[in-house]
């Protein structure tokens, strides 16, 4: 069997989205260089993501839309109309100097995960999973929908059911707009209840496959364990799917200031671990995740677990020199960062109970889809 394939592109280290912005912080750049420091990350395996021409963006994105992200990008401002239209140039899509190219990487590497999977395998985009964009406009903090355009490529190239599973802390409504009513693109959300955007409310609906588990504020490792075993496998299991797409975002772990769930990065592990094996095909996304430490460990654990590689329980001093230099302006939690933090990749997991209203939201589900 052919070795994971990891895609990622030199963009994203010198991109952000602005000095007051969550995505201020690198991410991708992190795992691909503590991937390297850990010797996970040869040449033969790493894919340098193109950036998506318009017309390729066009098989969901509105002409009009992605001409005005293009121009925004070239003038640098936007008029009053163009951010009340298209949602551009607002505090959580703000104009900045890569507005267009570096989404439109993110995009091309979605669609060329597609391509790279035709006859099978593994491939890992930990610069993808903005899941909250629209055909017209954009939407979360993403420009563009690189899920959708993911799930389409593998369609373009043979996949015809197609199973998305999505563990970040946020409802992924722009895949949803997309899939929601597609019987043959399983859909399983796994967020936070009461969360922005506030969609996804509780139940499943088998004969559009579609299932949406909001969970409480503090769940933890059992009853992710619990939602997984219990939920996500046997589903996606029975759906048989062709394909496989997880968008592993890492807002759901404990340290991360745009979610109150509490996860360990043991969690994501996990899911992984179990999707592994259920499809010929597997394309793990990022997502997620604004703490810089704890999304760059999560998403190079992430990439060790695809490859069967053991996580190191001690760094070594290559890699911990990564994490030392990262910094957290602006946030309590990087004040005082915990040691584990420059040390290790995996987590201590945080066990907790299994609370009453996990154990009913699973069941009420289930019971929707009539499993």
């Amino acid at each position: 069997m052919s070795k994971p394939l990891f895609i990622g592109s030199e963009i994203y280290r010198r991109s952000s989205y602005g000095a007051a912005h969550p995505l201020r912080v690198p991410r991708v750049s992190t795992v691909m260089d503590l991937s390297r420091a850990l010797g996970w990350l040869d040449d033969d395996v790493y894919r340098i993501s193109p950036r998506a021409k318009p017309a390729a963006l066009h098989i969901w994105h509105d002409a009009d839309y992605i001409q005005a992200l293009m121009q925004a990008e070239i003038d640098q401002r936007v008029s009053d109309d163009v951010r009340t239209h298209y949602g551009l140039g607002t505090l959580s899509n703000p104009v900045f100097p890569e507005m267009f190219r570096r989404p439109a990487t993110s995009a091309g590497g979605s669609l060329m995960a597609g391509e790279l999977l035709r006859n099978g395998g593994t491939v890992f985009h930990p610069a993808g999973g903005t899941h909250h964009g629209m055909p017209d406009h954009t939407n979360g903090f993403c420009y563009l929908n690189d899920p959708v355009l993911a799930i389409l490529s593998l369609r373009r190239n043979g996949a015809q059911r197609v199973a998305y599973i999505d563990i970040d802390a946020h409802h992924p409504d722009g895949v949803e707009h997309a899939f929601g009513d597609d019987p043959d693109c399983l859909m399983i959300s796994v967020h936070e209840d009461g969360r922005w955007p506030r969609t996804g409310a509780l139940g499943a609906d088998r004969t559009r496959s579609l299932y949406n588990l909001p969970v409480p504020a503090g769940m933890n490792d059992i009853e992710m364990a619990q939602i997984t075993r219990n939920m996500i496998l046997p589903v996606v299991q029975s759906f048989a799917p062709n394909a496989i797409v997880l968008q592993c975002g890492a807002d759901a772990v404990d340290e991360d200031p745009q979610s109150r769930l509490s996860l360990s990065n043991n969690a994501h592990f996990d899911v992984v671990r179990g999707l592994m094996g259920l499809s010929e095909r597997l394309l793990v996304l990022g997502g997620g995740g604004y703490n810089p430490w704890s999304v760059g460990r999560l998403w190079t654990g992430v990439w060790g677990v695809l490859n069967g590689f053991d996580l190191p329980d001690i760094l070594p001093d290559t890699a911990q020199a990564i994490l030392r230099n990262l910094a957290f302006d602006g946030n309590s939690r990087g004040r005082n960062p915990p040691a584990h933090w420059f040390t290790t990749l995996r987590d201590a997991p945080r066990v907790g109970p299994i609370r009453d209203e996990v154990v009913q939201s699973v069941a009420h589900v289930l019971k929707s889809a009539s499993l």
